[in-house]
């Protein structure tokens, strides 16, 4: 799963390749608005992004793109 977040006054959004279902991100996301902290996601290599729920701008989920340019391991 692919989910953009967009952050305010950032000119890029940030990707990250999620496990989660699109259920799931829209809890964490609901989760972290109620508390008025911090939205996090582990990626697919197990990495963490955090962003500030004030800052965040948009939230874009979307199935990831079967076609990928460029060499990767099978």
């Amino acid at each position: 799963m692919e989910v953009k977040i967009g952050v305010v006054y950032a000119p890029r959004e940030l990707v990250v390749e999620t496990e989660l279902s699109p259920e799931d991100v829209e809890k964490a996301l609901g989760k972290a608005l109620v508390d008025g902290g911090i939205f996090s996601l582990v990626d697919e290599k197990g990495h963490r992004v955090v962003v500030a729920v004030d800052k965040i701008a948009y939230l874009e989920i979307a199935k990831p793109d079967d076609r990928k340019v460029g060499f990767g391991r099978l």
